[in-house]
């Protein structure tokens, strides 16, 4: 089991770049990779991705990239084409004004568009220097989901000891429920037909309501899906959406329980059991 939320950073500098990077995630439904990287880098948004999204399956994670280069591989471009026209327009300004002087090279680097620069850069060997960074950053990120993850896990394994020790105290008691019921029914024929009760009618009308309130059947499929969550819960990485669903399930057998028995004490056992369930639902917030 791990936690949604984890940072891990990594950073490295040699004689042409420093780089630093930071990995990081919030609780969310679903996976959401936000990256914060700068344009030239752009190219690599995809690679950054499907990496992550490999490896990380729910919640909000970011990752920001600083670069900055020590060592520049640049070419200095000249465009003859615009020198040539700027220098014809300049003499034509100097012939129109009446100036008499020379056109100084002063004067054409003042001008937009004359000397260009392109800025090489290799994209597969600035990846090459990003993944193990990454991967360093990744490990860090990981090993503090796993740990929270771990704190987390023994709450809601404290939590489904409350579920399973009042499930049990529950199927202890349902015996209680028949005769709770031929209780309510022998006062009810009484109130009728006074002391003259008929034990066969009794018989058949208790055994019509003890189907309805049986409670046998949410009972074997609680614990079916308590030993199913304990299972998933600690052996699977990935656990948060089919721990949530099994959460769903619970809910839906305790409720059921709670509205077909009549035993009062079962009642509070319920809501001891509704308690546990929305504590394990809201660890489970912050389980991926």
């Amino acid at each position: 089991m791990k936690s949604m939320t984890g940072f891990g950073f990594c950073e490295q500098q040699d004689e042409k770049s420093h780089i630093a990077l930071d990995l990081k995630s919030y609780n969310n439904r679903y996976l959401d990779i936000i990256t914060n990287i700068p344009s030239i880098l752009n190219p690599l948004e995809p690679k950054l991705r499907e990496w992550l999204s490999e490896r990380i399956f729910r919640g909000r994670v970011e990752i920001h990239i600083r670069y900055r280069e020590l060592e520049e591989n640049m070419k200095v471009i000249l465009d003859k084409n615009v020198v040539r026209e700027y220098s014809g327009v300049l003499k034509q300004m100097m012939d129109i004004a009446g100036i008499e002087d020379e056109l100084c090279l002063s004067h054409l680097l003042s001008m937009d568009g004359i000397i260009k620069t392109d800025k090489k850069r290799d994209l597969t060997y600035i990846w090459e220097k990003i993944l193990p960074m990454l991967e360093q950053a990744y490990g860090d990120y990981n090993e503090n989901r796993i740990k929270e993850g771990r704190n987390t896990q023994k709450d809601i394994i404290s939590q489904i000891d409350v579920l399973k020790e009042n499930l049990e105290f529950i199927r202890a008691r349902a015996p209680e429920v028949e005769i709770k019921v031929k209780e309510t029914l022998r006062e009810k024929f009484r109130d009728i037909a006074g002391d003259e009760i008929e034990e066969t009618r009794l018989l058949a009308e208790t055994a019509m309501y003890l189907v309805k309130y049986d409670i046998n059947e949410e009972i074997i499929r609680m614990n079916s899906h308590l030993e199913r969550f304990l299972e998933i819960s600690g052996d699977e990485d990935s656990a948060g959406k089919k721990l949530d669903f099994l959460c769903q399930e619970l809910n839906r057998e305790i409720n059921t329980i709670g509205s077909k028995t009549p035993v009062v004490e079962v009642h509070q056992s319920v809501v001891l059991m509704k308690d546990a369930l929305e504590k394990i639902r809201e660890q489970l917030r912050n389980v991926e």
